[in-house]
């Protein structure tokens, strides 16, 4: 048999108990996490669907828990995930337009999708109460 070739020692890759947590790096995640919510979430619309097409007492069961404290927390938890990913979609897209890759730029787009995704779901709730009323 040939002689293999002596194993290079290389260093192991830093991973997160070496780097300091940065905004951007943060946004990064929650855009994960998100995208997660929205996954699962999505069987909130479906149930809300089928509970429509099936009837009167389906759908009313669903009124019943989406209305229920924990139902609009939930409810308001994905407005704010869908929100959110979309910005962080829109902050994407900018970057495949190769702009916005500087340091300032990359901590305005992070701070403008946070801030934008809370002022929209803030707003949606506000315009939906206030039809609901």
């Amino acid at each position: 048999m040939a002689d293999s070739p002596p194993r290079i020692v290389r260093p192991l890759s830093p991973h997160l108990q070496i780097y300091r947590p940065l905004f951007t790096m943060m946004m990064s995640i929650v855009h994960r996490i998100t995208g997660c919510a929205l996954y699962f979430g999505t069987a909130l619309l479906v149930w809300w669907l089928l509970a429509a097409a099936a009837s009167p007492t389906a759908y009313a069961l669903f009124a019943n828990v989406a209305g229920s404290w924990i139902g609009r927390l939930v409810l308001l938890g994905y407005t704010w995930a869908l929100l959110h990913h979309a910005m962080g979609g829109i902050r994407h897209f900018i970057w495949d337009s190769i702009h916005g890759f500087g340091p300032k730029e990359r901590l305005l787009y992070a701070q403008a999708s946070l801030a934008g995704s809370i002022i929209l779901t803030i707003l949606v709730w506000v315009i939906g109460l206030a039809v609901k009323a």
